[in-house]
């Protein structure tokens, strides 16, 4: 039976007349394939579509990031010649430095092979290249002055793990993605922070003095570890990977929580008893920060089972988190904590990338990951803003504050995580076999070649109709 005749018949219509006395019941009508009231989309994904959202969304920050330098009048500079006193790099939306926007920098640079659009990498080359310009200019400007520009100051003088980690991962990747481009001096200068500034704990692990002495971060595995990962490609020296490797270990020892299968935010080493707040971006920033070791890693790297088997395991725990209409919450165990846009951009792409590579299987995960990036795209506005994305949040001990962070669709952290899931949903959709069975979405590892509304597959996996 097609789904028109059946909705036909569950109409109770007859040629051009509408029968309104007849009764639909299970009699009646195959009442299985009513239309269920979804709040998200759901069913068939057509690839276009999800790379229509990543358009949109990278036309907003294209317009919202220019790159130029203004005086107080706002009036553009010319860089070329000394900047005058009140120079500073203008204040698009979105500042070019943060560590939020080298997360749009990686994501545009795998969206653009995975898309085959150069629009996205162009944005990164021509954006980096312009800091990369007009950051003597700045430093002179400094010494001149003793002022320091807000966002430039990270660049010539970068100070922390928040200013480098991220930021020289970056830049590395663009300049092995791009010839053209010569940052050599500022990924050194970035890169010396990563390598010397950033505390450690005796066995390696990354922490900081803040909130409490000794505190681990979830963050700081996204914040440090890829970098650490890009730097050995970038060199061609395996220590910095095998680093990497160690300290991943060394963060799950600590911020794994078994029986929720979850990671908590914060840990204090030395204290008796640990908070518990499984924080949705912080559980993003460790499962995208495994697959970034793992895309990397050889097979035979003696650390990397072991990340595997973590990076199953979480998602495991995170697939049994998903609510009803595809998003995760602010917290993770928290199902009247608010659904998070940007923690389920990065549980969609880091489930499809799983799935893309063959770690996970798209049986199970390849709906996950779709009913996922379905309910980023409702977040999505016609703008290409992003919405209900949380705002930068430290650490806490009660639930509270992550209940209460605010959201805003000018939180940095939403667009490259929305951009780097949608250009990965792309790849899974086009290399596995997605089809909508009995009103289900499934993935089938090969073309079952169904055109009917539900089916059974044969040995060969060719689809095989079910008759009314």
């Amino acid at each position: 039976m097609t789904i028109l005749f059946a909705v036909a018949f569950m109409c109770g219509c007859t040629g051009n007349k509408m029968q309104t006395d007849e009764e639909i019941n299970d009699s009646t009508s195959p009442l299985h394939l009513l239309k269920p009231d979804y709040k998200t989309p759901y069913g068939e994904l057509h690839p276009d579509s999800v790379k229509a959202d990543v358009a949109r969304v990278f036309e907003y920050i294209n317009g919202a990031t220019p790159a130029k330098v203004v005086d107080e009048k706002k009036n553009e500079v010319d860089t070329d010649t000394a900047l005058p006193d009140s120079a500073r790099l203008n204040q698009g939306t979105f500042r070019l430095t943060s560590y939020e926007w080298a997360v749009t920098y990686m994501a545009l640079m795998d969206a653009a092979k995975i898309l085959n659009d150069k629009r996205y990498s162009e944005y990164v080359s021509d954006r980096i290249k312009y800091l990369a310009k007009v950051a003597p200019a700045f430093e002179e400007l400094h010494k001149r002055t003793g002022r320091h520009d807000g966002q430039m100051r990270q660049v010539i003088a970068p100070a922390s793990l928040d200013d480098a980690g991220a930021m020289s991962g970056a830049f590395m990747l663009a300049s092995l993605n791009d010839s053209t481009i010569d940052v050599e001096e500022i990924i050194e200068r970035y890169y010396s922070v990563v390598d010397s500034v950033t505390l450690r704990l005796p066995d390696g692990t990354i922490a900081r003095n803040r909130p409490h002495h000794n505190s681990v971060w979830l963050d700081d595995m996204f914040m440090a570890l890829p970098a650490m990962a890009a730097r050995s490609k970038y060199t061609g020296d395996s220590k910095y990977l095998d680093d990497a490797a160690k300290t991943a270990c060394g963060f799950f020892r600590r911020m794994w929580i078994p029986e929720k299968q979850l990671f908590r935010h914060g840990y204090v080493e030395g204290l008796g008893t640990q908070p518990e707040m499984a924080w949705g971006r912080a559980n993003g920033w460790s499962l995208l920060t495994m697959c970034r070791l793992l895309d990397e890693l050889p097979e035979n790297h003696p650390y990397r089972p072991e990340i595997l088997e973590m990076y199953k395991k979480h998602v495991k725990g995170l697939a049994d988190r998903q609510n009803r209409d595809g998003f995760w919450h602010q917290l993770l165990d928290r199902n009247d904590s608010y659904p998070e846009t940007s923690a389920t951009a990065i549980f969609a792409y880091g489930i499809a990338h799983g799935v893309n590579e063959g770690w996970l299987d798209a049986v199970t995960y390849g709906p996950v990951a779709q009913l996922a990036w379905e309910a980023v795209s409702t977040k999505i506005n016609e703008r290409g803003e992003v919405e209900d994305v949380c705002v930068g949040t430290g650490m806490g001990f009660d639930h509270a504050y992550y209940y209460y962070r605010p959201v805003s669709t000018k939180a940095a952290h939403g667009y490259g995580v929305v951009i780097w899931a949608g250009a990965e949903i792309v790849k899974m959709l086009e290399s596995s076999y997605p089809r909508v069975n009995d009103s289900a979405v499934h993935y089938y590892n090969k073309d079952p070649h169904a055109s009917t509304p539900i089916f059974s597959l044969d040995e060969s996996g060719e689809a095989i109709e079910i008759k009314h």
